[in-house]
């Protein structure tokens, strides 16, 4: 009967040890998945920072597009330079570049910098011209439409003190 006893303890023990060895080994793969994950979004993130920076060197090439166009009206070229502008303009879109859509709208201090006011009719902080274009990358504004917004025009009363 000892036999059977050591046996049955002996079982028991090496059975403890194969489930602690196998808590550990979930464990463990559990770990494993999480760094996966986390490495995956991290790469993520990185990739989206580089596009960021390159497509941010890129609108300067983008904004030069747009300031010679209008002067080339009479060149030869004109047609080829808009087709460079256009197959630009699409590559950038793919990778979610998109210009911030302002004039006409309120201003919001995450989209649109304000770089002077003008006295007019129109309710206050609506945008009335556009002085640089803005663009978001996908959600995040990469750069803010510089603009130039409504202010409220206030009546004659109260000047020379009443008279």
């Amino acid at each position: 009967m000892d036999d059977t006893e050591e046996l049955k303890k002996a079982l028991a023990e090496q059975t403890r040890l194969a489930e602690e060895r196998l808590n550990q080994l979930r464990y463990l793969q559990a770990d494993f998945d999480n760094f996966r994950k986390w490495s995956a979004k991290e790469k993520e993130t990185i990739t989206a920072l580089a596009n960021e920076k390159l497509i941010n060197d890129l609108l300067v090439v983008l904004d030069d597009f747009e300031l010679a166009l209008p002067s080339l009206e009479q060149e030869k070229n004109r047609e080829g330079m808009e087709m460079i502008h256009k197959k630009l303009t699409k590559i950038l879109s793919d990778y979610g570049l998109q210009p911030i859509d302002c004039v006409g709208k309120k201003f919001d201090p995450r989209y649109h910098e304000v770089l002077c006011t003008e006295k007019c009719q129109k309710e206050p902080n609506t945008i009335l011209e556009d002085f640089g274009k803005g663009y978001q990358l996908k959600s995040k504004v990469i750069r803010p439409s510089k603009v130039k917004i409504a202010e409220q025009e206030t009546e004659n009363v109260g000047e020379n003190n009443g008279e």
